[in-house]
């Protein structure tokens, strides 16, 4: 990076601050700092839903989930359309009736303040891990890129959060998400058009898709039904429409984002907007991995992409066997270009046979680099312990910083720091929001003057920042981000659904069998975590902790009524 990349990263990130922070100053009651005094238009939310939901992790992790798996992770937002609809139709009037700050005032004029505590609760801990998790992301890179302590980038990011969100509350988040998504969405778009022009001139387009659909990265579409398949059409459709009916309809993060609009219909418009660009955002997002692949195909991509650890690694005694493998990585990549070059050849000249043949051929000789990059991530293991191996999330950073001009690295870097915020801002305001409300407002300190509940929520937010930024200084992760974060949600979003879904449809179903449903389901769901998470799609804890509450709860109402009718 050199000077210019450096004045557009922190020139975007300043100008964001300080616009959120003099664009909402003068909050002087609760209303206006969690609801923005319901000011915002259908087109204002449905980008504030888009931009809370698509962190970092979307655009650092997302792309390399692509380079390696392909474009099948698409399949995870098939039921999210389905789940817009459902919502606008039935959650969003409620809660504009009743008035609400929170989702979870809800619960306790359905059932009681213990069920409104313990959604509250499982809400509190599923966005706490999350906001540490956005805030991970884009340390680890501001960290790789500086040579500086995780612990470092963490707290200068999480300074720049805590300005803007703590004086200016909701109404900060939704209108800094605009000049975000901006930065993000055009930055993204000019990645894929620079990975698409840097491929050796005979390959066109077309060529291009072909050859990434021959090597198994165009698979956008799995209609084999496997309950251990992550990502296929029916957990799309079926266990992604649970999982998004919980996030949007039941997480606050979410439902913050739309309670800010001046009518119901503003809302409605705000999450069908949202549902209907989402698939299409995410189809970019991937298929400008796709790219990456493609490009990395023609052009020698490092043995490990995180090459600040593996410098690390090379300074040890394992060093030398690094070197060795990285010569043998070397002349594997040589041997499965020319594999390649025949390969299109194969594809401009459409020889069916040819094509068969050769793809299988570089499919073979892609198996052996893997083996040889598992090799190297053990050994940097041994080399630097507890160390995180898993590089695909360094994948698509590493090609901006070694492959992409001056002046677009700086904004590619100023793609992920923005969407951090923006995701890490609208988390912070429902965690506050919902502290200030259902905790404390609620169970602490029921009669106290508007401005001290402004106060009140100035401070949780400053607090779940804090908490956010420990949690990413201690975190390592197994699981790239993308399928971390997903992981994270589906461990509490069924439970949380199913106490909603009960008190929404179930109308017999009283307090106390909703309540003891909802601890025996999440008692399930992380036992089945814990217990099978290789045989069960983790879309499916979703499906699962749902159902579970619903069941119990008829049952327990069942016994419920014959005990009093004894």
């Amino acid at each position: 990076m050199n000077t210019l990349d450096w004045c557009i990263l922190f020139g975007t990130l300043v100008f964001i601050v300080l616009y959120g922070t003099w664009k909402t100053r003068g909050n002087k009651n609760i209303e206006g700092y969690l609801k923005g005094d319901n000011s915002m238009r259908w087109w204002m939310m449905g980008v504030s839903i888009m931009a809370t939901q698509a962190s970092a992790v979307t655009f650092l992790s997302t792309p390399g989930q692509a380079i390696e798996d392909g474009m099948r992770f698409l399949q995870f937002y098939f039921g999210l359309p389905i789940a817009m609809v459902i919502i606008s139709v039935t959650m969003v009037p409620i809660y504009y009736k009743l008035k609400v700050f929170t989702a979870y005032e809800y619960l306790e004029s359905r059932f009681d303040l213990k069920t409104r505590l313990l959604a509250a609760i499982l809400f509190l801990i599923l966005r706490g891990l999350s906001a540490g998790i956005t805030l991970f992301a884009p340390a680890l890179v501001l960290s790789t890129i500086l040579g500086w302590s995780t612990p470092v980038t963490t707290i200068l990011i999480g300074g720049f959060v805590i300005i803007y969100v703590t004086v200016g509350g909701t109404k900060a988040v939704s209108l800094t998400q605009r000049q975000q998504m901006a930065v993000i969405m055009g930055g993204m778009i000019l990645a894929g058009i620079l990975a698409y022009t840097m491929l050796p001139k005979n390959v066109s387009f077309t060529d291009t898709v072909k050859l990434a659909g021959s090597l198994g990265r165009m698979n956008i579409i799995n209609t084999e039904f496997n309950l251990n398949d992550r990502y296929n059409i029916w957990s799309g459709l079926i266990a992604g429409t649970f999982l998004f009916l919980s996030y949007f309809g039941t997480d606050q993060s979410q439902v913050s984002r739309y309670l800010t609009g001046t009518s119901i219909t503003e809302s409605r418009l705000g999450l069908i907007f949202n549902g209907l660009l989402k698939i299409p955002m995410q189809f970019m997002i991937l298929f400008i991995g796709v790219l990456v692949f493609v490009f990395y195909l023609f052009n020698q991509p490092p043995v490990f992409h995180n090459v600040v650890l593996k410098e690390r690694a090379q300074q040890t005694p394992q060093g030398q066997q690094l070197r060795a493998y990285e010569q043998q990585y070397d002349a594997l990549f040589l041997e499965k270009r020319q594999s390649v070059d025949r390969l299109v050849d194969a594809i401009q000249h459409d020889d069916a046979t040819q094509v068969n043949v050769l793809k299988e051929e570089v499919k073979g000789l892609e198996a052996r680099e893997r083996v040889l990059r598992d090799s190297v991530r053990a050994t940097i293991a041994t080399a630097v312990p507890g160390a995180k191996v898993q590089d695909r999330d360094y994948i698509f950073l590493n090609f901006v910083l070694q492959h992409l001009p001056n002046g677009i690295i700086g904004l590619l870097l100023a793609v992920i720091f923005s969407a951090a915020m923006s995701s890490m801002a609208g988390e912070l305001n429902a965690l506050a929001s919902t502290t200030t409300v259902d905790i404390y407002k609620r169970s602490f300190k029921a009669e106290a003057s508007e401005k001290h509940y402004l106060r009140a929520s100035q401070g949780f937010t400053v607090l779940w920042a804090l908490l956010a930024m420990v949690f990413a200084m201690l975190a390592t992760f197994a699981e790239n981000l993308i399928q971390f974060v997903n992981i994270v949600g589906s461990l509490f979003y069924g439970t949380i659904l199913g106490i909603f879904l009960t008190a929404f449809y179930l109308k017999r179903v009283q307090s106390n069998a909703v309540f003891w449903a909802a601890i025996i389901a999440e008692a399930v769901v992380l036992f089945c975590y814990y217990s099978f998470r290789e045989d069960i799609a983790f879309l499916l804890y979703n499906v699962i902790g749902c159902g579970v509450v619903i069941i119990l709860a008829l049952i327990f109402q069942v016994f419920t009524k014959r005990t009093h009718s004894a």
